[in-house]
Formats: C-alpha cells, sequence, structure tokens
C-alpha cells in the first residue's frame, strides 16, 4: 500500500472516531435533585437525660427530629430546598422559625434563655397570664400577639401574622380538630412533650432540641452542661432520709399530692429527700397529681420533716396561720410544730428552667441546720 493510502486510511479512522465522540467535549452530568432517600447521616444528638426527642443531623444540613418515638419532623436548613420524596406523615419545618405561636407554656423559659424571645410572634397565653417577665413585657409592647388558647386559636390573626410553626402542649391531644385545622392551614404543628421525661433533669435538656431548631446550638449546650456541672455537687451525694410532703389543699377540703413517680417526688429525691407520699389504692389514672382525704393525708404525712405547699393552682402563702386555716389538722405535724414548713411561688412553673434551682432549693431545705438563714430562689418559709 502506497503512503498516500495509508495517510488517506488513518485519517478516514480519526475522522470516524471523532464523529463516534460527536466532535465535542463530553457532555455534563446534571447533579441529582436531592431526595429523602439521599440525605447522607452524619450524626445523632448525644443525650443525658431526655428519652422524649432524638435529633439526627445529615451531612446536606438537614435534620430529622423524632418526638415521643413516632412524630417526625425535617428541619430544612434557611434558603435549602426541601428534599423530593418526604414522606407524607413527616412535617417539614424550614427555618428560620420566625413567626412562632407558642401554646406550651413550659417552652417560654427556654426561648427566654436562648434570647430567641423575638422568634415568637403569637401566644396562646395573653399578657396577664405570664409569671416570666420577658414574655409579659414583650406582649404589652405588642412584640408578641395573644392568638387564643389552645382550644380556641384565632386562626385569621394566625395566618395574617404568616405563622410557621405552633408549638402546642399535650393538651392539644384533647381537641384534634384544632390541630388538623392548622395543618390543612399549612402551618406545622409540633407537640411538647417534655412532660412526659422519665427523669427531672430530661425536661430542662430540651433546650437543646430548641437551640438545634432555633440555630441557638452552642448556647443551649452550653447552658445545659453548666447545670449540670452546677448540680453535680448535689447529686453525687447520698440521700439524707429527711422526708418530705408535697401539696395543697383543694376548695373541697381535700389534699392534692404529686405521685411517687411525678417529677417534683423524683426531683426531692435527686436532692438528698424522701417523699413519703404513697399511691392510693385505685389511683390509676394518667394525672401526675391525686387527691387525698385529710384523714388519709394526715396518715401518710403528718411525720413529714419538711412538708412544702404548692401555689400553682392555689394562692401563695406567707404564714402558718393561712396555713392551718386551711386546715386545722395541720397543726399536729411534725414539720408545722419544728417550723420547717415552705411554699412555692407562682412563677415556678413556668420558668422550666428554674428546676436546677428547685433541686438546689430542695436539697438546702433537707440539709440545713438552721432553716431561717436560707436564701432560696423558689421555695420561702411559712413564719
Amino acid at each position: 500500500m502506497s503512503v498516500r493510502r495509508i495517510w488517506a486510511a488513518l485519517l478516514l479512522t480519526a475522522a470516524a472516531l471523532l464523529a463516534g465522540c460527536g466532535g465535542s467535549a463530553p457532555a455534563q452530568t446534571e447533579p441529582a435533585a436531592l431526595s429523602w432517600e439521599n440525605l447522607e447521616f452524619d450524626h445523632s444528638m448525644e443525650l443525658v437525660y431526655a428519652d422524649q426527642f432524638t435529633l439526627d443531623t445529615y451531612r446536606e444540613g438537614y435534620r430529622i427530629v423524632t418526638i415521643g418515638g413516632t412524630d417526625r419532623y425535617l428541619v430544612v436548613p434557611e434558603d435549602a430546598p426541601v428534599p423530593a420524596g418526604v414522606p407524607e406523615e413527616v412535617t417539614v419545618l424550614q427555618q428560620p422559625l420566625d413567626r412562632i405561636y407558642l401554646v406550651a407554656t413550659s417552652a417560654m423559659d427556654l426561648f427566654r434563655e436562648l434570647d430567641a424571645l423575638d422568634r415568637i410572634r403569637l401566644s396562646g397565653t395573653d399578657a396577664s397570664g405570664w409569671y416570666i417577665e420577658e414574655a409579659k413585657q414583650a406582649m404589652e409592647r405588642g412584640d408578641i400577639l395573644y392568638a387564643g388558647k389552645y382550644s380556641a386559636p384565632d386562626y385569621e390573626r394566625i395566618l395574617a401574622e404568616g405563622c410557621d410553626l405552633a408549638l402546642e402542649s399535650t393538651m392539644i391531644y384533647h381537641t384534634p380538630e384544632v390541630r388538623e385545622q392548622l395543618l390543612r392551614l399549612g402551618i406545622p404543628v409540633l407537640v411538647e412533650r417534655s412532660s412526659y421525661e422519665s427523669h427531672p433533669l430530661g425536661r430542662v435538656e430540651w433546650i437543646r432540641l430548641y437551640g438545634a431548631l432555633l440555630g441557638r446550638e452552642q448556647e443551649a449546650d452550653a447552658y445545659f452542661s453548666a447545670l449540670l456541672d452546677r448540680l453535680a455537687p448535689v447529686l453525687d451525694q447520698p440521700g439524707t432520709g429527711k422526708s418530705v410532703a408535697f401539696f395543697y389543699i383543694t376548695s373541697n377540703g381535700a389534699a392534692n399530692v404529686r405521685k411517687p413517680g411525678d417529677y417534683i417526688a423524683k426531683s426531692i429525691a435527686l436532692a438528698g429527700g424522701e417523699y413519703i407520699l404513697r399511691q392510693q389504692p385505685g389511683e390509676e389514672s394518667a394525672s401526675s397529681t391525686m387527691n387525698m382525704q385529710m384523714e388519709a393525708f394526715y396518715e401518710q404525712a403528718r411525720d413529714a420533716d419538711v412538708l412544702i405547699y404548692n401555689s400553682a393552682i392555689d394562692a401563695e402563702l406567707h404564714s402558718l396561720e393561712e396555713l392551718l386555716d386551711k386546715s386545722s389538722l395541720l397543726k399536729d405535724f411534725k414539720a408545722v410544730r419544728e417550723g420547717n414548713v415552705w411554699c412555692t411561688g407562682k412563677n415556678l412553673f413556668q420558668e422550666s428552667l428554674g428546676l436546677g434551682d428547685l433541686i438546689w432549693d430542695l436539697h438546702a431545705i433537707v440539709t440545713a441546720r438552721d432553716p431561717e438563714s436560707l436564701e432560696l430562689t423558689y421555695l420561702h418559709r411559712l413564719d
């Protein structure tokens, strides 16, 4: 074969190869659309006490929150797309969450601690119902608006204010039609279940969940870590053997008390005391409290070393005389005779993060040699 023919064959072969390649650079492959199935897991939040929520973080910055073992939420970072194929039963929360309708009063204190009250636009409690001063002032200024209680929300106002999350307490389970209506209106609903935590400090650990939802993770972790460090000397000490009863007198003259498995009873044990009251036979309701006839209360609590009167429902007391006006039987109680009777402040149960201070107060009471010298946060002595 002549040289010319050889070159011609080579040129034809090269042309064929170029034609096969399209004569241009390879086409760019479009990145696959982000989907629920291809979210790449990174890590889970390591929880110390909480057992009512989990939080899993994915490499793309998305989070999956599970509450109560059943309710799942996909937290989508600001300006990020919602992945394709999110299951219908998963509620999407698009950050930033800054137009919240807060009905779960126990959560307000966590928002306050995280300097995130400005994320709450609507409240299920009016200004007069708040004992958290910052919340009351925000409502009086109009920064937070009243939008109706959990069972009768002001849907028109909620929609007009662009609500991006309804943060409900478990009371919403008693009015499922309200939850369904909020969802129909396109408003995500998150049911707060911190009250179901088996360990008292599990309630406080919910600040870490809110930190993740609000972009305040470092602040939340720092707060919780500092609390555990502060309580370590108390939690590490053995029990004192001092018996404690926590109660109030109802309008019918019965004693309303905490059940032994309630978080207040458990907090007393963490503080070094022993909760003296036992479950009543036949008392099987899911409520955390129970009513006892005064005769039964007398039988169980008359020898308690410490009495604590609960002012959350009843009026706050300031003297033993006011207490004895509730029931003359109390004058025979050991703690009354020895002047070891205390009363809670009205703000105790709204200031949910105050549980650490309450445990400190309880520890001080059951270990003090001179109760009159104590300076406490949530308890005051009845003179």
